[in-house]
């Protein structure tokens, strides 16, 4: 039992510690091989590396397929976390800023105030050829898409990437974010912003919604923002008459608005713009948006000269009546106005006025320093709609309106109603003033013209704002004069009814102090009146009235005061004549007024320009 045991554990002994002399064991030696042999075995076992990569090529490709499944999983999960923290941002304040325009009483442009050339009109008010136009030259797959385009994105991240030039989102409602609701810097986070935004934008609000956004905000160049703007800069038109051609073109322009705007007047703009034009057609065509009839008929439009010329500074006179004129009907600021979004439909009959104009320049002006200015007003009797009102030559030079604030020593243009004795407000005050303005002098003889019913002046007859009126004029009509009286005061002056506007020799009064008198003769239907006489002559009032129209021309000169800044009267010159000139400017614009053509413009009031208005609404 022992020896058994003993055996074992020495078996055991020699397997851990080797023999009694320390050597090894004798059959574990005969097992180990030696150094050498051993390092030939495993360069004998080692496969070669491609033999081992082939081996080991399913086990990589499924490590690099969990690592690219979790990194597309992560990426996927850090878009939904984003998509769902991202809020769609409101407008800049710039792209909501909207500007006023002013139209004359037929809804012609007049002008605009306003930091930015901007208004919003619904999508309702754009032709759909002019939606389809826009759709074929900029995201034909816009009604489509989601919203994005990847191949954009992409050429967009490697042109930041790599310092290349900047790539716009090709689709309408990323230019939409990245024009009216994003910084205009260009970087990675924000582009990728973009489209989180985009994406959202698209499933939160319909197609129509966004093309609206998108076609009141986008830039069209020559300061125009929003389709309605590009329409009156470029054509002289609102957006809801644009033809397909037109349409087109303004499509056409969107792709380089600051190089396109100066088509009409730059001939290589033109041609290039054109071909453009072409292919935008030629879309709308194969699409089905236009017929092929209409692409046949389409021919390329005539554009508005650019830049504007001069005669549009003479419109900024009436525009600043009518700006004060419309922001205190509203209790608003004139910045707020300007800034508002407004549509103001005023009194001025725009033809007339370019008439007016026209003749009124035609005057030599003083020498040695005298200026002289003329001023002319037009009013409707028993209206008070303003339809003619030259206050200037040159509005860059003075933007001070003699019709409106100009003091004109009155003379004998008062005279003819020294004999009435009962005269309601405020026509006793205007009647003492020793120096009324040519608006005040007319709204006098506008009272004679209109039976004694006085109506005080007014140049704006409608504002809306987004489609809805938000103010209309009411004249308020009141009996000043009796009608007998005013009948009197009539036949005194020598002004009426009914003027006989005819061209009258600018000799006849050269040397004769009486045609200044009330009445003469040779204003042949035209009262004549003013201040001094011959040589010392200082004002000259023509006044010419009937039941449609109450005309006055009012001349009178200035010069350089003693003190920096002021003026005093001065001597009208005596060539030409001031009265012959007055009666010849009177008499044009008498013709072109009452003419068959114009007489509906000078006759038109407030009641009957509110029912087109509102009969084209």
């Amino acid at each position: 039992m022992n020896l058994i045991e003993d055996g074992d554990g020495d078996r055991d002994g020699d397997r851990g510690r080797g023999g009694p002399d320390g050597l090894p064991a004798p059959g574990r030696a005969a097992r180990r091989p030696g150094k050498g042999m051993l390092s030939r075995r495993r360069r004998r076992e080692r496969a070669p590396l491609r033999i081992r990569f082939r081996r080991n090529r399913g086990r990589r490709l499924r490590r690099l397929l969990y690592a690219f499944l979790t990194l597309l999983a992560t990426l996927c999960a850090a878009a939904v976390v984003a998509y769902h923290l991202t809020s769609v941002p409101k407008p800049h304040p710039e792209t909501v800023t909207q500007s006023t325009v002013f139209l004359d009483a037929d809804g012609a442009y007049l002008g605009r105030r306003g930091p930015v050339d901007r208004q919003d009109i619904p999508l309702s008010a754009v032709p759909r050829h002019v939606q389809e136009a826009v759709i074929a030259a900029e995201n034909r797959s816009f009604r489509t898409d989601s919203g994005i385009s990847p191949k954009a994105i992409t050429r967009a991240a490697l042109a930041t990437l790599t310092g290349g030039d900047p790539q716009g989102g090709s689709t309408i409602t990323q230019q939409y974010v990245k024009n009216a609701l994003l910084s205009p810097e260009h970087s990675l986070a924000r582009k990728a912003r973009e489209a989180l935004i985009a994406i959202k934008l698209d499933r939160t609000r319909t197609k129509d919604e966004i093309l609206e956004g998108y076609l009141d905000t986008v830039y069209f160049g020559r300061g125009a923002a929003g389709i309605q703007s590009a329409a009156r800069n470029y054509f002289g038109v609102d957006a809801k008459s644009l033809t397909v051609a037109q349409g087109a073109a303004l499509a056409s322009i969107l792709n380089i608005p600051s190089y396109y705007e100066k088509a009409g007047s730059d001939p290589k703009v033109t041609a290039k713009l054109e071909n453009r034009w072409e292919w935008v057609l030629d879309a709308m065509a194969a699409s089905g948006s236009i017929t092929a009839k209409q692409r046949a008929a389409a021919r390329f439009p005539a554009f508005r000269f650019y830049p504007p010329g001069e005669t549009e500074g003479q419109r900024q006179y009436l525009i600043d009546v009518a700006a004060k004129e419309a922001a205190d009907r509203l209790g608003i600021t004139e910045d707020r106005l300007a800034s508002g979004g407004y549509s103001v439909t005023t009194t001025f009959d725009l033809a007339l006025q370019d008439g007016a104009t026209q003749l009124a320049q035609q005057h030599p002006g003083g020498e040695k320093g005298v200026r002289v200015h003329t001023a002319v007003v037009g009013v409707v009797p028993g209206d008070g709609a303003v339809r003619v009102l030259y206050g200037g030559s040159d509005y860059a030079r003075q933007s001070f309106n003699d019709a409106v604030s100009g003091a004109v020593e009155a003379g004998t243009a008062l005279d003819p109603f020294s004999e009435v004795e009962h005269t309601g407000e405020p026509l006793s005050k205007l009647l003492k003033k020793p120096a009324p303005t040519p608006l005040e002098l007319a709204s006098v003889y506008a009272t004679v013209a209109a039976d004694g019913k006085y109506t005080g002046p007014y140049t704006v007859a409608r504002i809306t704002k987004e489609g809805r009126t938000v103010y209309r004029a009411r004249p308020d009509v009141r009996q000043v004069l009796d009608e007998k009286e005013a009948l009197v005061a009539g036949a005194r002056s020598g002004a009426g009814p009914t003027p006989v506007a005819v061209a009258v020799d600018a000799d006849t009064d050269a040397d004769a102090d009486a045609d200044v008198g009330a009445g003469s003769a040779e204003a042949k239907g035209f009262a004549i009146a003013g201040a001094g006489g011959g040589i010392t002559r200082r004002t000259v009032w023509t006044t010419g009235y009937d039941g449609r129209l109450a005309l006055t021309v009012a001349l009178f000169a200035d010069r350089a005061g003693g003190k920096k800044g002021t003026t005093v009267p001065a001597q009208l010159p005596n060539e030409p004549s001031p009265t012959g000139f007055a009666q010849r400017v009177a008499a044009g614009i008498w013709d072109a007024a009452t003419s068959e053509d114009g007489s509906k413009g000078g006759s038109k009031g407030a009641s009957e320009s509110d029912a087109e208005s509102d009969a084209a609404n």
